[in-house]
């Protein structure tokens, strides 16, 4: 069993004039039926003493970057699709997140209780596909004004990057902490179930949210001090050659 998540975020570069709460709740329905209360049945101590641990694997993967360079500004400022007023779009960088949750595990049936256990065995993987940076065709490799754009999209990409370890700390101090490297007890036929449920509906959403937490760090490089500061360097060129009296955003 796997499950998939892709996000997509698209950045651009404009120049012009207690997330915890579901994965909590699902925990406490999956577990809400645990047989016994206070010392352990011949059940549990089977279960906890004779099946494998329970094992959660987070990995994160980085897969690099291109740059694409045979795009008008004026197709990036489409491709942007919100752009505002008269404002123009040189370099944007794009890319998906991908978060993958396979899940199995042995289970142990009980058939005087009507009770089942299992040991979750859960792999999750974190990764972006290949980040696209695009840089206007106007500005060619080399020249000033290319290189400014590649730079500023260049730190979108670090603030990428640089979020996936903290998504993975994050993740892997709540898988340790949910699961406790303790078996699960449901009635018999429906402790997989439970477990697919938790992770679409809890574990799933919960992870989405940290890796939007990306956003902010990326609104922090696309200031408006930091447009005024590209509308002007290279001598002028983005005015010269692309704005032609458009507004400065």
């Amino acid at each position: 069993m796997a499950r998939s998540l892709a996000l997509g975020w698209t950045l651009a570069l404009a120049i012009g004039a207690d997330a915890m709460a579901a994965p909590a709740a699902a925990a406490a329905q999956a577990n809400a039926a645990v047989p016994g209360v206070g010392a352990r049945t011949p059940f549990q101590i089977r279960c906890e003493d004779s099946i494998s641990k329970t094992v959660s694997v987070l990995s994160a993967q980085q897969n690099g970057y291109s740059i694409d360079n045979h795009l008008s500004y004026r197709s990036l400022t489409v491709m942007k699709g919100s752009a505002r007023g008269n404002s123009v779009v040189l370099g944007i960088t794009r890319t998906e997140s991908k978060v993958k949750i396979g899940l199995s595990g042995p289970i142990l049936q009980d058939p005087v209780s009507g009770y089942e256990c299992v040991a979750p065995q859960i792999k999750v993987s974190l990764y972006y596909v290949p980040v696209v940076i695009y840089v206007g065709r106007e500005f060619e490799p080399g020249t000033c004004m290319y290189q400014e754009v590649l730079n500023h999209e260049l730190r979108h990409l670090q603030a990428y990057m640089g979020h996936l370890p903290k998504v993975e700390l994050v993740v892997r101090e709540a898988l340790a902490k949910r699961f406790e490297a303790k078996p699960l007890y449901a009635p018999a036929g429906t402790a997989m179930s439970a477990l697919e449920h938790e992770i679409d509906s809890g574990w799933l959403p919960f992870i989405k949210a940290e890796m939007q937490k990306v956003e902010a760090d990326q609104a922090l490089i696309d200031t408006p001090e930091e447009y005024a500061r590209l509308s002007k360097v290279c001598n002028g060129e983005v005015q010269d050659m692309v704005l032609r009296g458009r507004r400065i955003k």
